[in-house]
């Protein structure tokens, strides 16, 4: 297996990964998605609430919002210490106390742990009008996709790698027509970018003479990574391919070590009284 970056940014990357087939794609795919663990608020304790906003609203609006996540010193609270309590290494507490005239922003939130923070500071939650107040307090804990989609670390998608073909195609007309500009003319069509192929087919359609060929590669994939802001993208890649070794190691162990298959036990014989 290989990997070549193709661009990176912030919270976005974007990489060829060869010598993989579909369902290992998907596979990486899917635990990107659901199984990398980023933190949350999923409790909110309101304790005064004067705006126009119903508190079911406020708390949609706070679990929503991308906390920078450390995965380092987080973890979920079915593998933490203390078993499901809750404790400092599984969450964390958020607090707001604020007065309008004012527009209440996810920076008004103030963590007990100050490497924790809402990764869009400018967020707006609710406005309050002269006089209104909202004061509340919530809690953050370490989850997964699979069971919230706010636990989601970002938007994940891949598609087959191009391979085109050309046949001494001289048609000027098929640069203008590929929508990612894939194609130059310079005596005869070239290929300038590849990676921007999308598979459309455009070029095979304008080109009646057969000159150019496209297919998708089965083995070569373009992955997409776009971060919601609470992991970096490289990260969120590698905690993935954690997950699946993690997995791999346990099916491992189930299929050399199998369970004795109990027995069922035997139904008691019902006697039927004699009548007198």
């Amino acid at each position: 297996m290989k990997i070549k970056t193709i661009s990176k940014k912030d919270n976005e990357l974007c990489f060829i990964l060869s010598g993989i087939n579909h369902i290992y794609a998907n596979t990486l795919r899917r635990l990107m998605l659901v199984e990398v663990p980023t933190l949350a608020i999923d409790e909110v304790t309101f304790i005064k609430n004067d705006s126009s906003l119903y508190d079911e609203i406020i708390a949609h609006r706070l679990g929503l919002l991308p906390l920078v996540s450390d995965l380092k010193v987080y973890e979920r609270k079915d593998t933490c210490s203390c078993k499901g309590k809750g404790c400092s290494k599984c969450q964390l507490t958020f607090s707001l106390k604020t007065k309008g005239p004012c527009t209440v922003y996810a920076s008004d939130l103030e963590s007990n742990d100050k490497k924790v923070k809402p990764k869009f500071p400018e967020t707006p939650i609710v406005k309050l009008l002269d006089g209104q107040k909202l004061e509340l307090e919530s809690t953050a804990i370490c989850g997964i996709g699979k069971e919230h989609i706010k636990f989601s670390p970002g938007l994940i998608y891949y598609r087959n790698y191009p391979k085109i073909e050309l046949k001494n195609c001289k048609n000027k007309e098929i640069v203008d027509i590929c929508p990612k500009k894939v194609f130059e003319f310079k005596d005869k069509l070239i290929i300038k970018n590849l990676e921007r192929c999308d598979l459309c087919l455009a070029c095979v359609e304008a080109c009646k003479d057969e000159s150019i060929k496209v297919t998708p590669s089965e083995t070569d994939f373009v992955f997409f990574i776009e971060s919601f802001g609470q992991l970096k993208p490289k990260a969120i890649f590698e905690t993935a391919v954690k997950v699946l070794d993690s997995k791999l190691d346990e099916f491992e162990k189930k299929l050399k070590s199998p369970k004795k298959e109990e027995k069922p036990k035997k139904k008691a014989k019902k006697t039927k009284k004699k009548k007198k």
